[in-house]
Order: structure tokens, then C-alpha cells, then sequence
């Protein structure tokens, strides 16, 4: 089920990605200021891939961004800071991300990608489990806000999950911006 839901996801969000090129720029102004309450002193993004919605416009003031890392196949992600023009290079999955070089560190808030989402937090991945296992990581260790980065129109009533999804604690798009059920 979850492998033609990506499919059919996929293809949606490619012809969202054409429909509304702005949408990224929307969806970032639609963080709200005084979120969250807590002090934030990290934040992960994500170097978008193909039809992702890129979230190079979020910024939390006072706080350092970060970007992820593939370091193996079955490992969480790991996150490093980033500025812009700082060098990029490939991860272990070919995927552009700062360099070794560059501090690790632990967002309090991660934006992730995501192929559909729905209403109670639920979030539907590529399939690799990247997210899934980091999300885990990063709750082990203490608070992280989960925020969903998707078009509105990556919403679906209901997604199949299994006992390693991790469910999102918000969603971002260009309509606005809402916590989850789950919150």
C-alpha cells in the first residue's frame, strides 16, 4: 500500500511543484514569529531533492542552521551547520551536505521533508527510514520539534503507519502553518 501511495504522491507533487513555483517563499513566511516558545539554538533543513518543497527561506532567529548528512545506509542522519556559500559536498548517498570539516550538532527543531501527510501527524517518507530513525534519535536524547515541510495539497485523510513511523508534531506549507493532533 505504501509503495503505490509514494508513487501516486509523487506524481502529485510534482504537478504541485509546477502549479505554484512560489510556494516555498509562502510557506516560509508562514512560520509564526513566537514559535516556539522554547529557546531554539539549532535547526535542521534539507537539501531538497527534485520536487521537494525547499526550505531554504525558514529562518529562526538567534538560532544556527543545519543540515543533514548521510553517514550509512542504516544510521541516523547526522547534522551539521550551515551557512549560505558555506561548501557543499556528497554524502554517502551522493546528496549535497556540508563537509566533515563543519561542526555536528543536535537541532532542536527539524524540518523534514515529506511525500504526504495527514491531520493526526502522520508522515509519509520516501522510504529509506533516514527520518524515521533520526527523528527517534533526536527524542531519545530530549525535546525536538518535527515540522512537516509540504505543499498543502500533500494532504491525505489518513496514512497506513507502522509501530517505526514517526509522527510529525507540525505541518508547514503554503496555505499556513498548524501543530498536529499528536501535539
Amino acid at each position: 500500500m505504501k509503495s503505490t501511495l509514494r508513487i501516486e504522491m509523487r506524481a502529485r507533487r510534482r504537478r504541485l511543484a509546477v502549479e505554484a513555483p512560489d510556494a516555498a517563499l509562502r510557506a516560509a513566511a508562514n512560520l509564526p514569529g513566537d514559535w516556539p516558545q522554547a529557546p531554539v539554538a539549532t535547526y535542521g533543513l534539507y537539501h531538497p531533492i527534485g520536487s521537494e518543497l525547499d526550505p531554504g527561506a525558514i529562518q529562526i532567529v538567534g538560532a544556527r542552521a543545519a543540515l543533514p548528512v548521510v553517514v550509512g545506509r542504516d544510521a541516523p542522519l547526522a547534522f551539521r551547520l550551515f551557512s549560505p556559500g558555506d561548501a557543499l559536498g556528497p554524502d554517502a548517498l551522493g546528496i549535497l551536505a556540508p563537509t566533515s570539516r563543519t561542526e555536528t550538532v543536535w537541532p532542536d527543531i527539524l524540518f523534514v521533508p515529506v511525500l504526504a501527510f495527514d491531520g493526526r501527524g502522520g508522515r509519509l517518507g520516501q522510504g529509506g527510514g533516514f527520518y524515521d530513525r533520526t527523528i527517534a534519535a533526536l527524542r531519545a536524547r530530549g525535546q525536538v520539534w518535527v515540522v512537516g515541510v509540504a505543499y498543502a495539497g500533500q494532504e491525505v485523510e489518513n496514512l497506513p503507519l507502522e509501530s517505526h513511523d514517526q509522527r510529525l508534531d507540525a505541518i508547514l506549507t503554503e496555505a499556513g502553518f498548524r501543530l498536529t493532533a499528536t501535539v
